[in-house]
């Protein structure tokens, strides 16, 4: 077995050394070396690119206020969160959103003066053609999942942008719609052979009162490359749980909103939407919580548990975090923080 996964590894050039990359004295990549530059003196943006990180991933409207949101499209994303995503585009099969791919998954960037592809380690997920040759966005297109694309070039950044897309994809992995009014413009500025300064917006005025822009940091991942991923016949989709019918008063579920802190001195930020809580940890998305009980509660991203437990007043005191490394106690500080939408 050790032998035909060495010949896999091998085979998919997992570990194979990046042509063309500075090394350390040590062989590692040099990753503050200059950026690479094209024949006609543009950043060369090709190499394979790690995601900008699971902070907007899952929900990508946490930083937003409550009047941000179309109530409709808040009460589908909550309606998706609480039936555990089982009708998720990538849980049947289907491409994943162009958001969710620069949070989340590898990509593959090929650079040339008239286009720009864009190949992502996902399943049933299409490349994109960015097209840099001066032409306009369709007028009337068929929409489409990764919609389509032009670019052009800002002094040193790429302007990537995007529109024609369908109503059929999810903006990130909880379930926050999109409309085919989504116009998406991505700007990205490599600084040096390692980084890139990633900068997403998204305008969908079905589903959002304003546009707003995410900024993240992505990083190369040289010697490696991208592995086939198909998802193959739903055979998990019968698995799949969905809406529990537990209910919890906003009222109830306020008692449980707060900062509770953890032995590392991390904290933990409880917070209620509505008739459901939602936590978020520092650098971490904020996640919503399905409930179980009236005090126990699981995350819709990942297998932790959250308990509440309360002292013989029926004050919340503590909570107990329940993950695969073991149970954590977090303690409230101080007052509640207040409801929120998001």
């Amino acid at each position: 077995m050790a032998s035909l996964l060495s010949t896999t590894a091998s085979a998919q050039w997992l570990k194979y050394p990046t042509p063309g990359t500075p090394r350390l004295p040590d062989g590692r990549p040099n990753m503050a070396a200059p950026a690479p530059r094209t024949a006609d003196g543009k950043p060369d943006l090709t190499g394979v690119w790690r995601g900008a990180g699971p902070l907007y991933r899952f929900n990508i409207a946490q930083d937003l206020k409550p009047e941000d949101i179309q109530p409709w499209a808040e009460a589908l994303f909550l309606r998706r969160v609480r039936d555990s995503r089982k009708d998720s585009p990538l849980a049947r099969c289907l491409p994943v959103s162009v958001p969710f791919h620069n949070f989340f998954n590898l990509t593959r960037i090929v650079q040339t003066p008239a286009l720009i592809m864009i190949l992502y380690e996902s399943p049933n997920s299409p490349h994109r053609t960015v097209f840099m040759d001066g032409r306009d966005l369709p007028r009337d297109p068929n929409p489409a999942w990764l919609g389509y694309s032009v670019g052009r070039w800002e002094e040193e950044t790429l302007v990537v942008t995007s529109g024609g897309f369908n109503d059929k994809g999810w903006l990130d992995s909880a379930g926050h719609p999109q409309t085919e009014s989504l116009r998406i413009t991505e700007r990205f500025r490599r600084r040096d052979f390692g980084h890139m300064d990633f900068e997403m917006t998204i305008d969908d005025p079905k589903v959002f009162t304003r546009p707003f822009t995410m900024k993240r940091e992505r990083l190369l991942a040289p010697d490696t490359d991208l592995l086939e991923d198909v998802c193959e016949n739903e055979i998990d989709a019968t698995h799949m749980s969905g809406d529990t019918g537990i209910r919890l008063s906003p009222e109830l579920l306020a008692t449980y909103a707060g900062v509770y802190e953890l032995a590392t001195r991390r904290e933990v930020v409880v917070t209620v939407t509505g008739d459901m809580l939602f936590v978020q940890g520092l650098n971490e998305p904020k996640l919503p919580l399905l409930v179980q009980s009236e005090t126990k509660f699981m995350s819709t991203a990942t297998p932790t548990g959250f308990e509440f437990v309360k002292d013989a007043g029926g004050t919340v005191t503590h909570l107990i975090v329940r993950g695969d490394s073991g149970d954590q106690k977090a303690v409230r500080k101080g007052a509640s923080v207040p409801a929120q939408r998001k």
